[in-house]
């Protein structure tokens, strides 16, 4: 083996990290090569070695043995090996005579049928992972060895390894795939019945899981949950000492295992139990010397570096790298709470790679040789137990066929500037400097970025600056530019430019730099791009326009509304008196917005001498509501006046709304006739709050009959109430916009109405009384309009003793 001495380190010089690495790289090659070597030559000749025992025969017949089984079976010698010593039967059990096929007995059958049955694809997988099980010293490598090798071609996502257990149940002996807390749960399985590993055991062939559905109901499946691998295929093989392994590939996607990948899986299981034999014995404790020697050497190297050696699939796509060598500080950069990574897989130790852009960059190193330097970022470490902040890039630089990563610390000098860039970038400025004197010109590169102008082409000079500018605002910029140069008075101006991303609105400040006679030198100043800022403020000015033309809009639509709802809907200025009755109206619209409700009310005296109280309420608001609210009013008087009743009013007034122009439209309603000559109030609803009913001092509603609100349904059923009135007796109608305070439900409202009709006088009826009650029920902003009747039976002078408001509960009784 031949290496170059490593260079020494002085104190006064930094270590050439290239050059340390390539020896390091060359010596990793031969050490690679020697230790694969010896690992091979060790398996032949365990296999050798066992043929030997079992049947009796020299060292040359035995390897003689090999190579032709090998050669019939059109296997590598490292395949036959493995198989071989998977296959072997116990010592003891053969006579070593010689069986009529040739073969010694004690070995296994020669597999003569099977090179026809094996795909050339399958055949070049299962000699790769021959080679790969050389490597492998446990089962948790083994584990991760076969997810290495079926992932990309099965889907396979997770390799688990059972053993049989002396009480017949099952020991996890390795994992790849799955975390250390699923491991845990799953690591002793008892020995139920219903689990697929122990069935494929027991019955000594593979179990192949393939429809969930079915196989969750036959059988306890390993997962949390299960539902995590949609098939599996659990393959049984003997281990070590005679005991019973089973090896499972569990997939996330459904679906059966084709034939190829059962051959090849059933391949891959009998070359496993050949390197299950050998787990047994200790390891070779020469097998780490060649890692120790890179990782001693890495020791040495003062800076935070890596060695990388690309793992590819087998369709050549890199898709990890193998850490052969790091230095303490890489391991304290990636969070060395890990351990060392040296050994280990660099997405293991380093997660979120794949996230940043030095995965590509890693990538585009080893495709193309170009070095990669990624972007400065923070780093927290601790010096002398104290945290500090800290900048570093990272850079990659390819050795051949491997990486070399190094975190490149930065000075404080280097996170100066680094800041300055960053402000200029976030606050889209960059510096300009021009010097009068020699005319030399220089601009930070978001200048360039700022301007659209190729850094190729150089800075503008200070006069021929004002050329880049709109022509309106030119004749500005080149007298704040005069002004600036002849007398030296700083300036701050706003301009346009057209740029290849269109225009481009921005701010020039400047000042001069004056020598010792006062005449100005140089002139420095920021310029900053305010694009996005006044697109903002012109959005914001449109915006506001629009609110205005929609205030108008909405204004003068609530003012026709409101006129034409007092044209429709006229109020009385004092109480009129209708059959008797003395009626009290009071309407009030709602102040929250500027849409006018539809909310109404009639209260007429009939031809015949009767009294026709009507109170509703339309869904909605706006011009469509007062229309619909028009249409239903003076429908509804027009139908009782010749001679409808009350139900059949409100049924064709149902039919009425379900066939208007808006059949979406719903309304609440209560239509009630007083009949004076025996004082008899017969009424109706429509899906409206019931009417309240004082006497005697006390207060109560008046039981609803069935009234479903109109235009709900195509067939609705309606009934009439009756309530004989007294003298003395108080009934309000009126909309549920004197009882609604939304969030609360609205019998909160109805109770606090009852109180407070309950707290009013009600036998002596005087001006501002309905008025009072209001002010009492309403908050300071009405959210809906509210309408009101309140209909007064006369003739009680005086309140209602005792006596009398017993009569009145033995009546309401």
């Amino acid at each position: 083996m031949k290496s170059e001495p490593p260079v020494p380190v002085g104190s006064g010089s930094a270590p050439d990290l290239v050059e340390l690495a390539r020896v390091v790289a060359q010596q990793r090659a031969e050490l690679d090569r020697l230790r694969e070597q010896a690992a091979t030559s060790a398996v032949v000749e365990r296999a050798r070695g066992a043929v030997i025992a079992l049947t009796g025969c020299s060292a040359d017949t035995a390897g003689e043995t090999l190579l032709q089984r090998a050669k019939a079976a059109r296997r590598t010698l490292l395949e036959e090996c493995w198989i071989t010593l998977g296959e072997l039967t116990p010592a003891g059990s053969g006579t070593g005579t010689p069986r009529p096929d040739g073969e010694p007995e004690g070995l296994p059958a020669p597999d003569l049928a099977a090179p026809p049955s094996v795909p050339d694809d399958v055949a070049d997988a299962l000699r790769r992972l021959a080679r790969d099980l050389v490597h492998v010293d446990t089962h948790r490598e083994l584990a991760r060895c076969l997810l290495e090798h079926l992932g990309p071609d099965l889907d396979a996502d997770s390799v688990m390894i059972y053993a049989r257990r002396a009480d017949g149940g099952l020991e996890l002996l390795g994992h790849a795939g799955i975390d250390e807390r699923l491991a845990d749960q799953w690591r002793r399985v008892p020995p139920f019945s219903g689990v697929a590993v122990l069935d494929a055991m027991e019955a000594g062939e593979p179990r192949w899981l393939e429809d969930f559905t079915r196989d969750s109901a036959r059988y306890l499946l390993i997962g949390a949950p299960p539902e995590r691998w949609r098939s599996r295929a659990w393959l049984p093989l003997p281990g070590g000492d005679g005991a019973e392994v089973c090896v499972g590939v569990l997939r996330g996607r459904p679906g059966p295992f084709t034939a190829r990948d059962r051959v090849r899986l059933r391949g891959v299981v009998r070359l496993c139990a050949g390197r299950l034999r050998t787990f047994t014995s200790p390891p070779d404790p020469a097998s780490g010397a060649p890692s120790d020697a890179v990782q001693a050497l890495f020791a040495a190297l003062p800076v935070a570096a890596m060695l990388l050696t690309p793992l590819r699939d087998p369709t050549g796509r890199v898709e990890d790298f193998r850490v052969d060598a790091a230095t303490p500080q890489a391991a304290d950069l990636l969070g060395g709470t890990t351990g060392d990574p040296a050994g280990r897989r660099l997405l293991e130790v380093w997660p979120d790679l794949t996230d940043t852009p030095v995965w590509p960059g890693c990538l585009d190193t080893l495709a193309n040789g170009r070095t990669y330097e990624s972007e400065p970022f923070a780093h927290q470490e601790t010096v002398d137990g104290a945290a500090e902040l800290s900048t570093f890039s990272v850079r990659v630089t390819r050795l051949e066929d491997a990486l070399v990563v190094t975190w490149v610390r930065h000075a404080s000098s280097d996170r100066q500037e680094q800041r300055l860039a960053v402000l200029q970038r976030l606050g889209k400025l960059g510096w300009t400097h021009w010097n009068l004197v020699t005319g030399e010109a220089s601009w930070s590169s978001q200048v360039f970025a700022i301007l659209d102008r190729d850094p190729a082409d150089g800075p503008v000079p200070l006069a021929g600056l004002p050329r880049l500018a709109f022509s309106d605002d030119r004749s500005e910029l080149s007298r704040a530019v005069g002004t600036l140069i002849r007398e030296g008075q700083p300036f701050e101006v706003s301009f346009r430019v057209r740029g290849a991303r269109g225009v481009r609105h921005l701010r020039l400040v400047a000042e001069v730099v004056a020598d010792a006679h006062g005449a100005p030198v140089e002139v420095h100043g920021i310029v900053q791009d305010l694009t996005a800022r006044r697109r903002a403020e012109l959005a914001l000015v449109e915006s506001e326009r629009a609110i205005l033309t929609q205030h108008d809009v909405l204004q003068s639509e609530r003012t026709l509304v409101a006129r034409l709802q007092n044209a429709l809907l006229p109020l009385p200025e004092r109480p009129v008196n209708l059959a008797g009755l003395r009626v009290e109206v009071a309407y009030l619209p709602s102040q929250a917005g500027i849409q006018v409700g539809g909310d109404w009310f009639s209260a007429i005296e009939l031809p015949d001498g009767d009294a026709l109280f009507v109170v509703g309420d339309v869904a909605g608001h706006g011009v469509g509501a007062v229309a619909t609210m028009a249409l239903l009013r003076f429908t509804a008087k027009g139908m009782v006046i010749t001679g409808s009743s009350l139900t059949g009013a409100l049924a064709r007034l149902n039919t009425l709304l379900l066939h208007s122009r808006d059949t979406r439209g719903t309304a609440t309603m209560v239509l009630a006739r007083y009949r004076p000559r025996d004082r008899r109030l017969l009424w109706a609803q429509a899906g409206h709050t019931p009417p309240l009913l004082a006497r005697d001092g006390e207060v109560h509603y008046l039981r609803r009959p069935p009234g479903l609100l109109l235009g709900a349904s195509a067939t609705p059923h309606f009934e009439e109430a009756e309530c004989r009135l007294e003298p003395g007796d108080r009934v309000l109608l009126y909309t549920d916009g004197l009882v609604e305070r939304p969030p609360e439900i609205i019998d909160a409202g109805l109770d606090r109405l009852a109180r407070a009709v309950a707290a009013a006088p009600g036998d002596r009826p005087g001006p501002g009384t309905l008025a009072t009650l209001l002010e009492s029920m309403l908050e300071d902003e009405r959210r809906d309009d509210v309408c009101v009747l309140d209909i007064r039976v006369p003739g009680k002078s005086r309140g209602a003793g005792p006596a009398d408001r017993a009569r009145g509960a033995r009546r309401r009784r």
